[in-house]
């Protein structure tokens, strides 16, 4: 079995290579804030009291993904993110992150907001699953 290829002096191609490995550098000398991950589900009173729809607790009904990570003499100007649909990848001068998430998230459209008093970034992103619309219909 053979794969060709286009340049016949490539090693590997370019489908082979993991999402967000570019990203990794283990010769960095960073050292890796501490975060926490948080899931967000948005219920109404149809689901709380009396069960209507097909939500539970559990992860697989959440709706968003909250990522905290504390970020301590850290001015927001400093912060570099970057979101991919199943990573997220932040640099400041004095920490780095790189976090492979455990759901595809939609990477065009979350939010995220320096808390300076908590000296803490809150990233919001929206999980972005196959058949969420036939699950949560």
């Amino acid at each position: 079995f053979q794969v060709k290829s286009e340049n016949s002096k490539t090693i590997w191609n370019t489908e082979e290579v993991p999402e967000g490995s570019e990203f990794d550098d283990t010769w960095d000398p960073r050292e890796q804030p501490e975060y926490e991950i948080l899931f967000k589900q948005c219920v109404g009173t149809e689901d709380v009291f009396f069960g209507m729809s097909r939500k539970d607790p559990s992860t697989a009904c959440c709706e968003d993904i909250v990522v905290k990570i504390k970020l301590p003499e850290t001015k927001y100007a400093d912060i570099t993110l970057n979101i991919q649909d199943k990573v997220l990848d932040l640099r400041t001068p004095n920490k780095k992150l790189l976090l492979h998430l455990p759901y595809c998230v939609d990477s065009k459209n979350g939010k995220a907001r320096f808390l300076s008093e908590e000296e803490t970034l809150e990233v919001t992103l929206r999980v972005s699953r196959e058949f969420d619309f036939i699950n949560f219909a």
